[in-house]
């Protein structure tokens, strides 16, 4: 049975998009349901856009050739997972564009999140280029193709978009309207429209009868008319033969329900890309306007472009519904992508971290953005502090907790936050002393007294950490002053003796005088058992080795000097550098970098395939790459110890690892990467979370801190209380 379906069905019949004789004739339902399981695509982003006002609720990633994510209705919720195009000629060929080896990607203009990337055909038989940009009048992306042949022979181009709508992409539905085409499920809606109209649509089911593998299969496209309850994919045959037409625009629009959808396709088509463009761009532009700029201490043109970046990006990484909550990446990398249920079904990065927002807001805070730092405290202890006054591991934006193990540091940071942007006002105060007074009463599982802590910064062991105990120490010392400010004379001293003990206890709970990797004292990652020196045994997780506590190293202790809790001359911290240089830094062709930590297990597979926690401990199948944060961290360090021309190379390899679209990743490739085969540079972003809104906040903060010749985020009053004024 076949049936005709109107273009008006949907109410997206519009002057000048849809032609007169737009009425295709449809099969009925497409095979193959529900389909194959929806995942979702690598981390290693390329590009990463929105708009600066509140109207457009709408994201967008770029990875490899392809947009992949559009976020929507907000940042802990993707909803699209791709967009692809496919060329053929009809006969003897169908090529998939993201799977050319010649792809380029590049921002349109250093004050801008426009994105291009121009794709050329293997075989030389065409060129596509793509500009992607947010419409900020409304939720929708905006994307600008112009097809080229390369030959002089005509071919058919066909847009291919793969809805995951409301972070789960098997149970939505999709169905032809006309020359577009209409998604949904019990919450959300998509609509995917072009001009010039398409001429040819279909809906099926991802990997047996969506649009890549029909015509990569017979070149033909079956027009089927719709697909229920599955996971859907849209494909159209855009109005270009790249010889006589070779210019069209898309709109992929999204609302609450298929008529809000369609109507902000709808308006984004008829607005026209480069009035879209023109809008978005300037927003952007009258932010950084309000902004300094980029500091001396970048010294090219490539350095400071990615500055701008930067800036524009943690300010994208900002919900528009929550207000301060900046999430930790728009992306979900490893098995975190597999849309399953161990994760609900993808979560993690795209949520909000309490310490990887004060990491954001103290790198925008440094870049002048004041404001936004001050949404950050805000949210922080006004959506995400818990009533006992810890915060969460994570939560989605709308401060509803995800993961929910305790990391002390994540309690202490937003009360450092305050004291840096000098909030002494009475409401800050209510959240900071419920959260002081629980880092003072804390105890774990087995009754261990703070600054014990259930997880240390990398979420993975818990225990007696520097870096943990670093972050406690600067916040209690900073809700003294805080309490100082509100007439609490009684909770600042109270505070400031618990500060006394725990860096007078600090030596014995995590500095070993009889570890194996010095003769001299050094700092210890972290110790189970509060006892440096006692040689407990633990496995590190992610099916690394089981270690001697003394034998495993971090750069974590370099905490106690960036909050100034130890000075940088201390014989302990200089031999405990000395120790990590030679145990976990590696110089790559970008720079020097270090591992989280002694024998990580958080990365890829030896042969460069996807990390996951599913290998047994011990088997050591998965290694944890370099992490260039870390040399950030240490740029901070040299700073405080007097070594500015240090940190002004730290800061130099730190913008070297930045995408062609000046993203930057969570991890390099490393001393392990896989060898003989391309693709796995030293020093160059593997697949981790990328862009990572830490890396680009420490990359703003270490490029102040250059120009100004001092760690700016110190807290001052922790510094003249244990290292001098």
């Amino acid at each position: 049975m076949r049936k005709v379906v109107a273009a008006a069905l949907g109410g997206l019949l519009v002057a000048g998009l849809v032609p007169a004789s737009a009425v295709a004739t449809q099969r009925d339902e497409a095979p193959g349901a529900p389909g194959a399981h929806p995942s979702w695509l690598p981390a290693d982003k390329t590009g990463f856009g929105g708009s600066r006002g509140t109207a457009s609720t709408a994201w967008f990633t770029l990875q490899g050739g392809r947009m992949s994510e559009v976020y929507y209705p907000d940042l802990s919720t993707p909803s699209i997972r791709s967009l692809d195009f496919v060329v053929t000629d009809g006969r003897d060929f169908a090529t998939v564009d993201a799977t050319a080896k010649s792809q380029r990607v590049e921002r349109v203009g250093t004050d801008t999140l426009t994105y291009r990337q121009t794709i050329t055909d293997d075989r030389g038989r065409w060129r596509l280029r793509k500009t992607y940009v947010t419409d900020p009048a409304r939720a929708s992306v905006s994307v600008s193709v112009d097809f080229d042949s390369l030959t002089g022979r005509p071919y058919e181009l066909y847009a291919v978009l793969d809805p995951d709508l409301t972070n789960d992409g098997a149970d939505d539905s999709a169905r032809v309207d006309g020359t577009a085409m209409l998604a949904h499920d019990a919450k959300t809606a998509a609509a995917f429209a072009a001009s010039p109209a398409f001429t040819k649509t279909s809906v099926g089911y991802s990997g047996a009868s969506d649009g890549i593998t029909q015509l990569t299969k017979t070149r033909k496209l079956e027009p089927y008319a719709a697909a229920q309850r599955g996971n859907v994919v849209q494909t159209g045959q855009a109005a270009v033969d790249g010889l006589r037409s070779r210019h069209v625009e898309l709109a992929i629009g999204l609302g609450a329900g298929e008529a809000p959808a369609a109507e902000a396709a709808k308006g984004s088509l008829r607005q026209g890309f480069r009035s879209v463009q023109h809008a978005n761009e300037s927003g952007w532009r009258h932010y950084l306007d309000g902004l300094p700029g980029a500091p001396g201490s970048l010294r090219t043109g490539k350095e400071r472009d990615l500055y701008r970046a930067s800036v524009l990006m943690l300010a994208a990484s900002e919900d528009k519904q929550n207000p301060g909550a900046f999430v930790a990446s728009p992306s979900m990398p490893w098995r975190f992508g597999n849309n399953n249920g161990d994760f609900s079904p993808s979560g993690t990065y795209h949520l909000v971290w309490p310490r990887d927002l004060y990491q954001i807001a103290t790198g925008l805070l440094a870049a002048g953005d004041r404001r936004a730092a001050e949404r950050a405290l805000a949210y922080l202890f006004e959506t995400q502090q818990l009533p006992d006054g810890h915060f969460p591991q994570n939560s989605k934006v709308d401060g509803t907790p995800v993961w929910k193990s305790v990391q002390l540091d994540e309690t202490a940071f937003p009360i450092v936050l305050a004291a840096q942007l000098g909030r002494t006002d009475a409401k800050t105060w209510q959240g900071v002393r419920k959260a002081a007074e629980f880092l003072l009463s804390y105890k774990g599982e087995k009754g261990q007294p703070s600054p014990y802590t259930q997880q240390e910064r990398w979420e993975e062991q818990d225990g007696y950490s520097p870096s943990t105990i670093a972050s406690v120490i600067a916040g209690l010392v900073c809700a003294a002053e805080l309490a100082k400010h509100n007439g609490a004379a009684a909770d600042a001293d109270r505070y400031l003796a618990a500060a006394d003990r725990f860096r007078h206890d600090l030596p014995a709970q995590t500095v070993t005088t009889n570890g194996p990797l010095s003769k001299d004292p050094y700092f210890v990652r972290l110790t189970k058992d509060g006892d440096a020196n006692s040689g407990a045994k633990y496995n590190l997780g992610n099916s690394s080795i089981t270690m001697d506590q003394r034998a495993v190293t971090d750069a974590g202790f370099l905490d106690l000097v960036r909050l100034g809790v130890y000075a940088p001359g201390d014989p302990t911290i200089r031999n405990s550098v000395k120790v990590t240089d030679g145990q976990i830094a590696f110089t790559t062709p970008t720079g020097q970098f270090w591992h989280r930590y002694t024998a990580d297990g958080y990365g890829e597979l030896a042969d460069g395939s996807p990390w996951d926690f599913t290998f047994p401990a011990e088997s050591r199948t998965t290694f944890g790459r370099l992490w260039p944060l870390l040399a950030g961290e240490r740029g901070e360090y040299d700073l405080a110890n007097g070594d500015k021309e240090s940190a002004q190379r730290r800061l130099r390899d730190l913008g070297r690892v930045a995408s062609a679209g000046d993203t930057m990743p969570e991890q390099v490739w490393d001393e392990n990467a896989p060898s003989g085969r391309p693709g796995f540079p030293t020093g160059r972003p593997n697949a981790s979370a990328t862009p990572l809104a830490w890396t680009h906040a420490q990359y703003l903060r270490l490029a102040w801190d250059v120009q100004q010749g001092a760690v700016t985020e110190q807290p001052r009053a922790v510094r003249c209380r244990y290292v001098g004024c």
